[in-house]
C-alpha cells in the first residue's frame, strides 16, 4: 500500500467517469429522449404514443394507440428523426419502430 491518501471525489464526479469510461454515458444522454418526448413531437402526437426503450443500435421503440396513427407518424419520420436529433453532442437515434399499443 502506498503511504499517501486519495483525496475524496464528489459522486457525481466518480459517476460521471465511469459512466464515460464504461461507454454507458453516451446511452445515457440518448435515453433523455424519452421523458423529452411530450416537448420534442407536441401535445398531439404525445397523446397518442408513448417511447418504451431504446436499443444499443439507435432504434426508439414507441408504442401507438391506432393504426391509423402508426401509418400517420410513419410518413412523418423524417421530421420526427431531425426533432429527436436535434440536440448537439446526443447520440442520434438512428430509426423508430412503431408498435402498436398492446
Amino acid at each position: 500500500m502506498s503511504g499517501g491518501k486519495k483525496k475524496p471525489q464528489r459522486v457525481g464526479e466518480t459517476l460521471a467517469a465511469f459512466l464515460g469510461a464504461s461507454g454507458l454515458a453516451e446511452r445515457v444522454e440518448q435515453a433523455g429522449i424519452i421523458p423529452e418526448w411530450a416537448s420534442l413531437v407536441g401535445p398531439q402526437i404525445a397523446k397518442v404514443t408513448e417511447p418504451s426503450r431504446i436499443a444499443r443500435d439507435g432504434t426508439l421503440f414507441v408504442s401507438v394507440r391506432t393504426n391509423a396513427w402508426m401509418s400517420e407518424l410513419s410518413l412523418m419520420e423524417p421530421q420526427l428523426m431531425a426533432a429527436l436529433n436535434a440536440k448537439p453532442g446526443r447520440a442520434r437515434i438512428t430509426k423508430i419502430r412503431w408498435e402498436l399499443m398492446r
